[in-house]
């Protein structure tokens, strides 16, 4: 389960930031997580409870904000909306398509005392 390295990425990221802000205590992480980027939500969200324990983030709340996937369809040179890797193009059918966004996850913002 790859969400469990990604959530102590999470929290390392709050730690770090934490010495480097001087905050004691997160109370909120929102954090924006792209339609594509193959992270199981509710999984990631288990994870963090767990890697968060004894940490600045232990009561922290997660807010997983989801990101849409879009791209760009190299047949037909138009800006699409993708709701999966493995879909066509909805204007030309062509399958040539570069995921411009939707495959990130990033700390967005934090709420910290």
């Amino acid at each position: 389960m790859h969400e469990m390295s990604l959530a102590q990425g999470v929290v390392r990221i709050l730690e770090e930031q934490a010495v480097a802000q001087r905050f004691t205590i997160v109370k909120t992480v929102w954090l924006e997580l792209g339609a594509l980027s193959h992270v199981e939500p509710e999984a990631l969200a288990f994870c963090f409870e767990v890697v968060a324990r004894d940490t600045v983030a232990s009561e922290a709340r997660l807010e997983i904000l989801r990101t849409p996937g879009q791209g760009w369809c190299m047949a037909c040179s138009q800006a699409i909306p993708v709701a999966t890797r493995l879909d066509p193009c909805p204007h030309c059918g062509g399958y040539q398509i570069q995921v411009t966004a939707g495959d990130e996850m990033r700390v967005k913002e934090l709420e910290v005392e």
